[in-house]
């Protein structure tokens, strides 16, 4: 009983959110010519979501960060707390690279649309990657990209296989990759439940990686040691 109570509160919070700030966002995002103003949007509903659900966010690591550089940003996924909690604790302006299925939720696929956050096709393989590519290319200076390189959340919390588009994007852009390890989201919410629990999300920002004289393959290995090492 208490687990299907815990779910009805995070649909609803999560639904009531989206239909309060989705036009904010969207006037924000047409508005603008960057699109930060609507990504601020997205912190308002990142930090709203996290408290209702009783989740303390931990942040280590940030010294690494240099404002306004333009990141790879790549992480682990382990939960839905995931995207919330690095919007809250990065203290930088990014687009996601989202499945295209997200552009179909009602209200929240248009948000992420008109908020210039990327969508790939999964499917097109290469094709969809040079999409991908062209988007990066067009985002405003200082804005960086984040991709969850495993493609999918982690059913046990252990890190997943990962695929090598995020990598050839750094490469070919010589763009430096931000490693990022993600702790507990898994123990707040599993994926294939709605119930959570509440207590500590840690945020563990490692030393970006300059990609450079690296091939993909070594950026692989060496970027997927390192987020596996905070784990």
């Amino acid at each position: 009983m208490l687990n299907t109570l815990k779910a009805i509160w995070i649909l609803f919070w999560a639904s009531l959110l989206t239909l309060i700030l989705f036009l904010p966002i969207v006037v924000a995002a047409l508005v603008g010519k960057r699109g930060d103003a609507a990504f601020h949007g997205t912190q308002v509903y990142a930090w709203a979501i996290l408290k209702l659900c009783g989740i303390r966010l931990i942040v280590r690591g940030r010294e690494h960060i240099q404002p306004r550089q333009r990141y790879v940003i790549l992480s682990n996924h382990a939960s839905y707390f995931d995207p919330p909690a690095l919007v809250l604790a990065l203290g930088l302006q990014y687009r996601w690279v989202i499945k295209k299925e997200l552009r179909k939720v009602p209200l929240f696929g248009l948000a992420l649309e008109t908020s210039r956050n990327l969508f790939i096709d999964r499917s097109r393989g290469s094709d969809a990657l040079e999409s991908i590519k062209r988007g990066v290319g067009q985002l405003p200076e200082g804005t960086g990209i984040l991709i969850f390189p495993e493609g999918t959340r982690s059913w046990d919390g252990k890190l997943l296989p990962f695929k090598k588009g995020g990598f050839v994007i750094a490469k070919d852009g010589q763009l430096p990759i931000l490693p990022i390890t993600i702790r507990g989201s898994h123990d707040r919410l599993p994926k294939g439940q709605a119930a959570f629990s509440p207590g500590e999300i840690e945020i563990l920002i490692h030393p970006p990686v300059a990609t450079e004289g690296q091939s993909v393959e070594s950026l692989m290995d060496g970027v997927r040691g390192t987020i596996e090492s905070g784990l």
